[in-house]
């Protein structure tokens, strides 16, 4: 059966899905029909359930598919569909995927850290790497062919200062631009290194709104980190009302001296600003 894939994406979703079961795809059929609604990626369980093969030939198909590079198995049973303007490179924009891959592992997520910090403009450091936090278990890092992933866990999940932003194939969640921030100095030692991030956090400053930063403060319960935090804001920016409201925050209670990259065993020294920060790190930024 020929299908005008052009036709069939003028209906709307439901009536898709409808009459995608009646007509039982192959599964190139069903690659096509996906793509023509901007979606790009599937499960072999979705694709069994459509296909008008049985499980043994769909397997066979997707198989043949991914010698010829047009899906990639990133994880058991799920797959990307890889279309011609991607095939150069050999991977998607993570936004294009991630919330269709969390909704089939039935897990919380968030893009941030050095790919949340790109969306929002601040693409100094660039990476072929994505970071993705998510709720507890870990899982290990994803890497196939082109694609890098890389998972930390937040053992306190965020209720606020995760946003929903649009692409092509629907909505996905990322941290705010604040969280972005805080989340890039709290696992600093993990990425590269505070001198690594600084072009970036300096560019993310610009994106940071005063209730942003309030939102934070009202739930985020590692002082240390924002200690670290306002001081680096104060060092990139000078004294701001963004540095202020987190210190206003950490002046409610006592907190105490910190190294500013933190070293096993070794404690702070004298500190002389008000954030209580031993600079035992040159900061120099490459920006």
């Amino acid at each position: 059966m020929v299908i005008d894939f052009r036709i069939f994406s003028r209906f709307e979703p439901k009536k898709r899905i409808f009459l995608g079961i009646l007509l039982k795809l192959t599964v190139s059929e069903y690659i096509r029909q996906l793509l023509s609604f901007e979606e790009y990626s599937f499960s072999l369980e979705e694709v069994l359930e459509k296909s008008s093969k049985d499980q043994v030939a769909v397997r066979r198909e997707i198989s043949r598919l991914v010698e010829k590079g047009e899906i990639l198995n990133l994880r058991k049973g799920f797959y990307l569909i890889i279309p011609p303007r991607y095939s150069r490179s050999g991977k998607l924009p993570v936004q294009l995927y991630v919330e269709k891959l969390f909704k089939y592992l039935t897990r919380k997520y968030y893009v941030a850290l050095y790919t949340a910090a790109r969306i929002y403009g601040a693409s100094h450091q660039q990476t072929q790497r994505d970071y993705l936090i998510i709720e507890t278990p870990k899982l290990n890092a994803i890497g196939k062919k082109n694609i890098d992933i890389q998972f930390f866990t937040a053992g306190n999940w965020p209720e606020k200062n995760i946003e929903s932003k649009r692409s092509d194939a629907g909505i996905y969640r990322i941290s705010s631009p604040a969280l972005t921030f805080v989340d890039l100095v709290n696992h600093h030692r993990k990425i590269g290194g505070l001198n690594r991030m600084l072009a970036p956090l300096e560019e993310l400053m610009e994106e940071i709104k005063e209730q942003d930063i309030a939102s934070l403060i009202s739930w985020y319960e590692n002082k240390s980190t924002l200690q670290r935090t306002g001081y680096l804001m104060d060092e990139l920016m000078g004294p701001n009302p963004l540095s202020d409201m987190i210190f206003d925050k950490l002046d409610q209670e006592a907190f105490f001296p910190i190294l500013l990259s933190p070293i096993h065993n070794k404690k702070p020294g004298s500190v002389s600003n008000r954030w209580r920060v031993d600079v035992n790190l040159r900061l120099e930024s490459d920006l």
